[in-house]
């Protein structure tokens, strides 16, 4: 493993970043979030490559080099999120030097990385070069123009972790729309949501209740009303959609659905974590009780990102 000593960019020129990625939206939502936080500090020469098959990282890894990426300035930080960027990223570290990063508990001995950013649902082990972060890391910025007036539901759906209950959903929903009469609520579904449970949403006849079914939403359409909606609530299953509207600094409340075994799961301890700790409250509560929501936004990119700088010693080109 490199000392700290060993990667100093020099002041004038950006932060070299090899950013492997495994074509799952979770996993590159994940390191895009690390990415804009660095980016919101240094000036970033950022490459996004994708994670290699196993016999061409094997490949990488023993011959120290891969002529498709031979013409990449040398990185000084590759990351990677899922297990098959694994072997790619410390493929790319042998070769080319960097420091590695892996966003999630690897498959791997964590000694085998520079850092590793691991949630604390996934019980890490404390060592120098982890990091604990509450829930995943994710793209999502304070909200500083939300408004009282406007709030969000994102509906998910069963899971390996849940199993469903369209009826207790919609009847979540339209009581919580009635009672918040002064609220304008936006809801969404997911690519999991059952089609029963989207067209009985659709049938809730409230005027302040909109509903926009995930085929209708488009790229950076959940981040964009997160940002204006001071209320959030979440399906229990959906445990990313939870942490983002925390990041966004939303009063988050679950809407409740089956477990398939009580806290049996990571994503389950994960829910359990912020209630214990009153992230976030349950249905049928208010969110504008007081207390629903004392807690600051989430800010696990925008740590981690000052953590890695600092622990790494890594200094550029500050915008």
């Amino acid at each position: 493993m490199l000392s700290n000593d060993d990667l100093t960019p020099p002041m004038n020129r950006p932060l070299v970043v090899w950013r492997f990625t495994d074509g799952k939206p979770g996993h590159e939502s994940q390191t895009l979030g690390l990415v804009e936080a660095l980016s919101r500090r240094v000036a970033l020469d950022l490459h996004s490559l994708p994670a290699l098959s196993r016999a061409g990282g094997g490949l990488y890894y023993f011959l120290r080099r891969n002529k498709d990426l031979d013409g990449l300035p040398a990185p000084d930080l590759i990351l990677g999120a899922g297990h098959r960027t694994h072997l790619s990223v410390l493929a790319a570290q042998r070769a080319r030097r960097g420091k590695s990063v892996i966003l999630m508990k690897p498959s791997l001995p964590t000694s085998c990385f520079d850092c590793c950013l691991i949630p604390r649902h996934d019980a890490p082990k404390v060592s120098e070069n982890v990091i604990e972060t509450v829930g995943v890391l994710n793209p999502v910025q304070a909200a500083t123009n939300a408004l009282e007036g406007k709030g969000l539901f994102l509906i998910g759906g069963p899971s390996s972790h849940f199993d469903w209950d369209t009826e207790a959903v919609c009847e979540a929903v339209a009581s919580l729309v009635e009672k918040a009469s002064a609220v304008m609520w936006t809801l969404t579904t997911s690519r999991r949501t059952p089609d029963a449970c989207e067209e009985a949403l659709k049938e809730i006849n409230l005027p302040n209740l909109r509903v926009v079914p995930c085929a209708e939403t488009g790229s950076g359409w959940v981040l964009e009303h997160l940002a204006q909606s001071k209320s959030v609530w979440v399906t229990e299953d959906s445990v990313s959609m939870v942490f983002e509207a925390l990041t966004a600094g939303a009063r988050v409340g679950l809407l409740p659905v089956p477990a398939k075994a009580a806290g049996s799961s990571r994503v389950q301890a994960s829910i359990d974590h912020l209630r214990k700790e009153e992230w976030v409250v349950d249905y049928p509560a208010s969110l504008s009780a007081p207390g629903a929501h004392a807690r600051p936004p989430l800010d696990e990119a925008e740590r981690c990102a000052a953590l890695i700088m600092e622990r790494f010693n890594l200094t550029a080109e500050v915008h």
